[in-house]
């Protein structure tokens, strides 16, 4: 067989993950667009065309801006506050003390549990009068009322912090893999020349972190984006509409008001906000990790 029959060939193999790669994500896509311009209710035969008003609709109530708004907090908080704790859990770990293999595993550990797990176990921690944390401060002999689930000024934080404490283990993993790179003799270096532990955070090992810093951010950026089990599993997406998603109101659009047309021009909106916001972020942190 000559090499340009053998070249020929070689593009059949491409074949199958191509036919994947059409069938789960462009054709559901192209679907996404068009119910997105129906009346369609999700079990229906027959269904109408009408153009833009699902989108006008959107765009005239409040859902799109709350759960946009909301999405945007979730994902702010827990790409800042989750890299900047896996960073410094990271750092401490990766220090010459006894019994560090344990403490790696300890900490890794919520990240082996499932979202429901991890949400049901955090309702309890939550829970008014007897969960863990009212318990815990009625023993100190601290009368409180919280209702962290309950209060609209605490819910949305309180399923960030469970996102966080859930997604911590694999932040610092990647940050602990970066910081075993940074050579010795650079370190050593930059003490010789009277650098403390802040300036070779800072001037030495945090630009040498840049690729693990890229996909931590993008990872966390991805979750918080998409953040649809915990507000459907501790709240469901209560009190009112303090932990709407965007992704959750898809979900409660589509399958509890059964207006299918209308959560697909949600989710076309969700699409463009998503790629716009991770190819923003991306390119900035591609820029950052080339010029460090």
């Amino acid at each position: 067989m000559n090499s340009t029959v053998m070249k020929k060939s070689m593009y059949w193999f491409a074949v199958p993950a191509l036919l994947f790669y059409l069938t789960f994500w462009i054709f559901p896509i192209l679907r996404l667009f068009q119910y997105s311009i129906t009346d369609y209710n999700g079990y229906a035969q027959a269904y109408s065309y009408i153009g833009l008003d699902n989108y006008k609709e959107l765009f005239r109530g409040d859902i799109l801006g709350v759960s946009l708004k909301n999405t945007l907090i979730y994902t702010l908080v827990t790409v800042i506050a989750g890299n900047i704790i896996g960073l410094a859990m990271a750092l401490l770990l990766n220090m010459k003390i006894r019994g560090t293999g344990i403490y790696r595993s300890l900490a890794y550990i919520p990240t082996l549990f499932s979202a429901i797990v991890v949400g049901f176990l955090w309702s309890y921690v939550y829970m008014p009068d007897y969960g863990l944390i009212s318990s815990f401060l009625d023993k100190l002999g601290i009368a409180n009322e919280l209702n962290f689930l309950g209060d609209y000024s605490t819910a949305l934080y309180s399923i960030i912090l469970v996102e966080i404490w859930k997604t911590i283990g694999t932040t610092m993993i990647i940050f602990l893999a970066g910081l075993q790179t940074v050579p010795n003799d650079l370190l050593e270096a930059g003490r010789i020349d009277g650098c403390g532990p802040w300036r070779l955070l800072r001037h030495v090992k945090i630009p040498l972190l840049a690729t693990a810093i890229t996909i931590n951010v993008t990872l966390s950026l991805i979750n918080g984006l998409k953040a649809f089990d915990f507000p459907f599993i501790m709240t469901n997406g209560g009190p009112g509409t303090a932990t709407n998603t965007l992704i959750f109101s898809i979900y409660k659009m589509a399958f509890t008001e059964q207006l299918f047309g209308k959560a697909s021009a949600l989710g076309v909106i969700s699409f463009a906000v998503i790629i716009i916001i991770t190819a923003v972020f991306v390119l900035k942190m591609n820029k950052r990790e080339v010029s460090a």
